[in-house]
């Protein structure tokens, strides 16, 4: 059944209709020469291509850290980690909904905290400039799942390699650069792959808390397909913007692929 809906959606792409109870009239590549055409649509990818490249980035190097720092033979860390893990079986919708009250320009939690020492804050959704980065934020709550997966890569790495490193004389830094980096790669590897894939398909926080704005800011990729979808109801031309996410991931996600050779370590290979 899935093989025939995609295969049909790629048909769907290369016709149009006017109404649902028309049939379809063949246009061949007409909507993929409309979307190059399209502003939004190269808007849509612009916003998205953001979250992808600074979301991924920063979620990544936050949940190594906080792997590093939850890793420690410490009282109490099992809790901690419990702690961090809770928010990612909230489900995105809640989520959504708890921090449009976290961002509020008037009695949010943020602003209410700013205030408190004397500082105006700025509406975190309704600014162009903060819009993206606030939901790239908002992401941190979430940060449970790819941390506890680094935190399973970190107590795979062998002891005796930070026992060699210590008696050679590496400081903490050094151990971190030369030893659990390397270790830990092919787990950043997956992690980059997941984080990225995921990225593209950002979707339910641009329809609950911002509907794309402000200034079109959040108008994602998804949305934007959702809208033609489903709000402007221009399917064949919604199924053509499907094709080329598939494209631009799949692109994206070999282009990866293709640098882990140089950039992931695997144990047991040689150098």
């Amino acid at each position: 059944f899935t093989i025939f809906q995609v295969a049909y959606s790629f048909y769907y792409s290369l016709n149009v209709f006017t109404t649902f109870v028309q049939p379809l009239h063949w246009v061949g590549l007409s909507n993929y020469v409309k979307l190059v055409n399209d502003d939004l649509f190269w808007v849509s990818l612009y916003n998205t291509l953001y979250m992808v490249v600074f979301g991924v980035s920063f979620h990544i190097v936050l949940a190594i850290v906080l792997g590093l720092l939850l890793n420690q033979n410490l009282r109490g860390v099992s809790v901690y980690r419990t702690v961090y893990y809770i928010p990612t079986i909230v489900p995105i919708v809640a989520t959504s909904v708890l921090w449009m009250w976290v961002f509020n320009p008037e009695f949010g939690l943020i602003n209410s905290a700013l205030s408190v020492i004397d500082v105006h804050g700025p509406g975190w959704l309704t600014d162009p400039v903060l819009s993206k980065p606030s939901l790239i934020l908002m992401g941190v709550w979430t940060i449970g799942g790819t941390l506890v997966i680094f935190l399973a890569g970190l107590q795979d790495i062998p002891q005796h390699l930070f026992d060699a490193a210590m008696i050679d004389g590496a400081g903490a830094l050094q151990r971190i650069r030369n030893v659990t980096l390397p270790m830990l790669s092919p787990v950043i590897f997956f992690n980059v792959i997941m984080g990225v894939i995921s990225g593209f398909q950002i979707f339910a926080q641009a329809f609950i808390m911002t509907r794309g704005g402000p200034l079109d800011t959040t108008l994602f990729y998804a949305y934007y397909l959702y809208q033609n979808a489903f709000e402007f109801f221009q399917m064949p031309y919604a199924s053509a913007m499907a094709w080329i996410l598939f494209l631009v991931v799949m692109g994206t996600t070999l282009i990866i692929f293709r640098s882990s050779a140089r950039l992931v370590y695997y144990e047991g290979e040689e150098r």
